[in-house]
Formats: structure tokens, C-alpha cells, sequence
């Protein structure tokens, strides 16, 4: 059974800041999306090709975010074919 080594003054000193960074830079990143998404709550119409929706505007953000990557990755797929004859 492998021991365990307590750690050294040195690597908890190093350690910490690295700890506070990073839980810092999470509450940033959670604060941020969750102030995206109160502020895209509005209703908005959303017309399609064959009929129209009423969605929430991060919805739409959401879904043109899908299809972007989608689309990307479609496209991605053709360029490795076309390049490779």
C-alpha cells in the first residue's frame, strides 16, 4: 500500500495562490453566464422558413451556436475529403 508524503511548506505556499486563481476565475465564469442568461430572457419572435416561434433569446442564441458548430464540422469533414484526392 503506497504512503503518502505530507507536502512540503514550500508546495503548500505554491499551491494556494494557485487554488484562489482558480476559484476565483469559476465564480467569475459562473457570475458571467448566469448574468447572460437573465439578460437574454425576453421573449422574441422567431420566423422560420414555414412558420414563426415565439422564443427566449438565449434559446436563439443557443440554437445558432448548434448550428454554427454543426455547419463547422460539416464543412471540416468536406475540406478532409476534397483534400485528400
Amino acid at each position: 500500500m503506497p504512503r503518502f508524503r505530507k507536502p512540503s511548506e514550500e508546495q503548500i505556499r505554491e499551491w494556494q495562490p494557485r487554488f484562489w486563481a482558480k476559484l476565483i476565475g469559476l465564480v467569475v465564469i459562473a457570475a458571467y453566464v448566469i448574468a447572460f442568461i437573465i439578460e437574454n430572457h425576453k421573449n422574441v419572435h422567431l420566423h422560420f422558413v414555414l412558420f414563426t416561434a415565439k422564443v427566449s433569446q438565449i434559446w436563439l442564441i443557443l440554437l445558432s451556436l448548434v448550428i454554427g458548430a454543426l455547419g463547422g464540422a460539416l464543412l471540416r469533414q468536406l475540406h478532409r475529403r476534397h483534400s485528400r484526392h
